[in-house]
């Protein structure tokens, strides 16, 4: 057991027969009144995201998990399929409880979360970056650079994020995994 001061982004707790994770939190004392704890929590079996404020010093059953080293093999359909970098075990998570699963590219390495008690994989944490190619965007318009104009480019993942006029076709850029922002072109 823990209390609402253990919150922090990344932390696992059980919370209305779910486990969640914590995405964002803000703790607020205000002028009157007691403090609280202002979270943006992720559901790890549904995908679906609460805002939620829990008084502080509230008790939260924290969930005690495993970070383990894996590899991603393939997506099939909304099934993504993962092989432990150790084990060599082969493990199927569903889509709906990996952000922007979408960026993640063949043989990509990731760690996925265990809850310990139960040995179930709870979610995955994406490197912070991921370098992919530009499989298509519309060619810039040339002198067209004097402002910081943006336009759409997919990727070799099918994913779709926002690139500089700059960016042509066969690009390779790097990518920012938990904003989906266009971070730098990488030099081949």
């Amino acid at each position: 057991m823990g209390s609402t001061a253990d919150i922090k982004n990344g932390l696992c707790f059980r919370y209305n027969h779910d486990i969640f994770k914590v995405t964002e939190f803000l703790h607020v004392k205000p002028g009157k009144g007691p403090a609280f704890v202002r979270t943006k929590m992720k559901s790890l079996s549904t995908g679906k995201v609460l805002d939620n404020t829990f008084p502080s010093g509230h008790k939260i059953d924290i969930v005690r998990v495993e970070r383990r080293k894996c590899q991603f093999l393939y997506k099939d359909g909304e099934e993504f399929h993962f092989m432990n970098a150790e084990t060599y075990e082969q493990m199927m998570l569903m889509g709906n409880t990996i952000d922007n699963g979408d960026l993640l590219k063949d043989g990509e390495n990731v760690e996925i979360l265990y809850d310990s008690d139960q040995e179930v994989p709870l979610t995955i944490d994406l490197p912070q970056y991921v370098v992919l190619e530009v499989t298509y965007t519309e060619p810039g318009l040339k002198g067209n650079t004097a402002t910081n104009a943006s336009k759409p480019a997919t990727l070799e993942t099918g994913a779709e994020i926002k690139v500089p006029i700059f960016i042509n076709q066969g690009t390779k850029v790097k990518v920012d995994t938990n904003s989906r922002a266009y971070v730098e072109r990488v030099k081949a």
